[in-house]
């Protein structure tokens, strides 16, 4: 079995290849800087591709060694969900490179999707939810999904689309809450700024979104949505006070310093009761 994960070197991406091997399998890693895939390629022996996804080549599938399952992670522009970029450069780079690779033989995909696609609506959110994203990331990832459920009139492929939900893990984006908190308590610095703390999320591991990425790109499952999410609501406030008892810090918690997201609904989490009834059916 031919894994492809592109993205590879991404937050999810490295931990994805370290689930792989862990159990057994050996993906392909592709990803724009060669520096870090060496760097993977030493730490879990894998094989690797830099590539330019933004090239014009004919065939990516062959060029991609020809994978049997594409786990496409890869995205740009990150650090701003509203840059316009998302939806005027990443979404038909995207889709041109998806259309590509399926066109010229991958019947198996996985891509990440957002739980920003639900846009605004407030409580557990499930896969049957309709989307009304109002952010550039979240506009593009769902008219990705969008178009690649209208090329399944023409290619016979199955899409798994991988809608993630918050995640935690050491070594995470330096503009996440988190790690925000993290690198405050590093320094020793007294007071740390943070909204009021009151809304709900949905947080897990990225060791559990690897394992469960795997999971669905492993198992027979059929097409879909699915929520990659923990189920269980939480507190911000809750989070960040917690990591705190953790870390032994005795930093102060200025609550009310930032205003409350506009792009965010109060309180909002998954439903995960169609991953589950997978885990529940494959003994996982």
């Amino acid at each position: 079995m031919k894994i492809l994960v592109t993205g590879a070197t991404g937050f999810i991406g490295t931990h994805l290849i370290k689930d792989f091997i862990q159990n057994g399998y050996r993906p392909t890693a592709a990803g724009k800087d060669r520096s870090k895939l060496t760097a993977l390629s030493e730490a879990y022996g894998v094989d690797t591709v830099n590539f330019d996804i933004k090239s014009s080549e004919k065939n990516w599938y062959l060029i991609l060694g020809k994978p049997d399952i594409v786990i496409h992670l890869a995205w740009g522009a990150l650090d701003d969900f509203n840059n316009s970029s998302h939806f005027e450069n990443e979404l038909p780079t995207h889709y041109n490179f998806l259309k590509n690779i399926i066109s010229n033989g991958a019947k198996k995909v996985l891509v990440a999707g957002t739980c920003f696609e639900y846009g605004l609506q407030d409580g557990e959110l499930s896969e049957n939810n309709y989307t009304a994203p109002i952010i550039s990331y979240a506009i593009a990832k769902d008219s990705l999904r969008r178009y690649l459920l209208l090329l399944q009139k023409r290619e016979k492929y199955s899409l798994t689309w991988l809608r993630y939900f918050y995640m935690y893990c050491a070594g995470q984006d330096k503009k996440t809450l988190l790690s925000q908190l993290d690198s405050a308590i590093s320094r020793g610095d007294a007071v740390f700024n943070m909204s009021g703390g009151e809304q709900l999320r949905d947080y897990l591991p990225v060791e559990e979104v690897a394992r469960l990425t795997a999971l669905l790109a492993t198992e027979n499952h059929g097409n879909g949505i699915f929520n990659i999410c923990s189920g269980e609501p939480v507190s911000i406030r809750k989070l960040v006070e917690k990591r705190t008892i953790e870390s032994g810090s005795d930093i102060k918690l200025n609550l009310g310093f930032y205003p409350y997201p506009e792009y965010e609904p109060m309180a909002f989490w998954g439903d995960r009761k169609k991953i589950d009834s997978i885990l529940v059916a494959k003994g996982k």
